[in-house]
Order: C-alpha cells, then sequence, then structure tokens
C-alpha cells in the first residue's frame, strides 16, 4: 500500500484547510456584496433612504465579531504597550497618521506596535518550522539570514498597509470631491448657509463616498462644538492630505473673512477643478504609449517574431539540411 510522507500529508492537509477556508471567505463576501447591491437597486426603486438594519440584527451581530475583536485588539495593545508609552501615542504627527487612513480609535497606535512587534516574530516562527519539516538542506547561514528578512518583513508589514490605506482613501476622497462640490454649489445657491450646506452634502454623499461623508460630519460636529469655523477648515485639509482640498478650504476660509459670495467662488472654484481633472485625464492619457514599451518588448514582440519569423527559419534549416 502506498503511503505518503508525514511532511507531505501535513502540507496536502493544510493547502485544503486554506482553500476551503479561502472558497468560504469568498462566498461569505459574494454575499455581502449582493445583499449590498440589492439595498441599494430597493432604496433607488423606493426613492427613499436606506433602511437600518434592525436593533436586533445590529446587537446579534455585534455579539458575535466583538469579543474575538476586543480579544485580539487587546492582546496587541498589551503587547504594543511596551514599545509604544501612552505619551508617545498621543503626539500628534503619530494621530494624523492614522486619521488620514480613517482610524480614529484612541489605541490605534498601541495596536499597530503590537501588531509589528506580533508580525516580526511570527514570520520567523513559521519558517523555522517549514525549514525543520520542509527545507531541511538549507544551510545556517542562509537560514539565519533568510529568518533575519522575514522579521524584517513581518515589522513593516504594517507600514506598508497603513500606507496603501491611506493612499486608497485619498484616492476615494479626490474622486468623489467633484459631485460633493457640485452638490455644495447647489445647496448654497438654493439659499442655505455654509453649516447647513456642508452638512446636506454629508448626508447625501454618503451612498458613493463613506469616507468624504465622514470627513465632512466631522467639520459638521467641530462646528457645532463651537470651534471656529477656519479652524475646523484647516483640520478638514489637515485629514484628508489632498491639494486640491487645500484649495478648497482656502477659498472657503478668504470668502468667510472678506465677506464675498460663497456661491460665486465656488461656482468659479468648480469651474476650475473641473478643468484641472481634465487636464490630469490627458496626461494620465499621455503616459499610457510610454507604459506600454515595456510590455510590448518583453511579451508581444518575441511572440509576434517567434509566430513570423519561425516558420521561415524552419523551412530554411529544413533545405539546408537536406542538401548536406
Amino acid at each position: 500500500m502506498l503511503t505518503l510522507p508525514t511532511d507531505l500529508s501535513l502540507l496536502i492537509s493544510a493547502t485544503a484547510f486554506l482553500a476551503l477556508f479561502l472558497f468560504c471567505l469568498g462566498i461569505l463576501q459574494f454575499r455581502r456584496q449582493r445583499s449590498y447591491r440589492q439595498e441599494i437597486i430597493e432604496k433607488i426603486k423606493s426613492g427613499g433612504e436606506i433602511t437600518a438594519v434592525p436593533e436586533e440584527d445590529k446587537t446579534l451581530k455585534t455579539d458575535q465579531t466583538s469579543f474575538f475583536k476586543a480579544l485580539i485588539f487587546g492582546l496587541f495593545e498589551k503587547i504594543g504597550a511596551f514599545a509604544n508609552p501612552p505619551k508617545r501615542a498621543n503626539r500628534p504627527n503619530v494621530r494624523l497618521k492614522f486619521l488620514r487612513a480613517g482610524i480614529r480609535r484612541e489605541n490605534a497606535a498601541a495596536v499597530y506596535w503590537g501588531l509589528k512587534i506580533f508580525l516580526a516574530i511570527l514570520f520567523p516562527a513559521i519558517f523555522f518550522i517549514l525549514r525543520i519539516s520542509l527545507f531541511k538542506l538549507m544551510s545556517y547561514q542562509v537560514a539565519t539570514a533568510v529568518g533575519v528578512a522575514t522579521a524584517i518583513v513581518g515589522f513593516y508589514s504594517p507600514d506598508i498597509w497603513l500606507r496603501y490605506k491611506t493612499d486608497k482613501r485619498k484616492e476615494k476622497l479626490l474622486e468623489a470631491l467633484p459631485d460633493a462640490l457640485d452638490l455644495l454649489v447647489v445647496c448654497v445657491e438654493a439659499g442655505m448657509g455654509l453649516d447647513g450646506a456642508i452638512n446636506r452634502v454629508a448626508k447625501e454623499i454618503k451612498l458613493k463616498c463613506s469616507e468624504l461623508s465622514e470627513e465632512l460630519t466631522f467639520l459638521n460636529l467641530e462646528l457645532r462644538a463651537g470651534k471656529p469655523r477656519h479652524d475646523a477648515l484647516r483640520n478638514l485639509a489637515l485629514r484628508s492630505d489632498l491639494e486640491e482640498m487645500n484649495s478648497l478650504v482656502t477659498l472657503l476660509i478668504q470668502t468667510d473673512k472678506f465677506g464675498t459670495s460663497i456661491a460665486q467662488a465656488l461656482r468659479v472654484y468648480s469651474d476650475s477643478y473641473r478643468t484641472q481633472r481634465f487636464q490630469r485625464a490627458e496626461e494620465l492619457a499621455a503616459k499610457i504609449p510610454v507604459k506600454l514599451i515595456f510590455p510590448l518588448i518583453l511579451f508581444i514582440l518575441p511572440a509576434l517574431f517567434v509566430a513570423i519569423v519561425g516558420p521561415a527559419a524552419i523551412r530554411i534549416s529544413q533545405n539546408i539540411l537536406t542538401r548536406f
């Protein structure tokens, strides 16, 4: 009877478990996307707002996930507390880095450092376990170098993830800003005040971009709390970290300071921003031929060369061989 080695059977079992886990995760994600799409279709048909989830369903979902989240975040927070003291976590630049990524938890810095330390230990541990079971022929020097490299990768993986999350959030804000600006122009020209218009735009833009809606909502909350308008607007520009948002905030502060028409200023800025979007699209289109050079040289031209010259080369070689 044919028997598999123990290491190979463990590898097959782990691969099967991972495939089954990813399959179940894909089904769950598909169901979530389908339910969300159906919810949007029902909202469009009814012409109303998206119905809120019942309180029983909310409490059921939170009970299922809050325990695991609290356990994991609590573990990472305790680990990160050694490397990140509370005074260091409250520094403005550290908190601003998480705010630009959309993370607003108070213990975000401690959890972040705890995750870095945990991954810096986990990745080398996994590698040395695989070395004992699979890579037995690897020398000690190479194993040590790879272990150090995996530790570095694990330590800097949260930085890469945070940078990626920040960039994706900035892209979403930049994509939804023109629509929000048009809604703001319409609300101001209809006779609404700037604070009321911002609040209205925050509610209407939530279906398209929840990130921008969240930022405008925080702006509105700061205004309600009594913070001066120019300070709240500067905080909005600081959190978003977008050049277009900085220009809009500067425009709103100047119109509020000098008493000019906000509707006219927003109309002019909207037209100039549309011109900038068109120029940015033209710039991206102009870069496409340059970016296509490397795939063309590496992949397309060799295939064309083989398809065109290949039959002729084969026939020439056959004729030469028959003569000799």
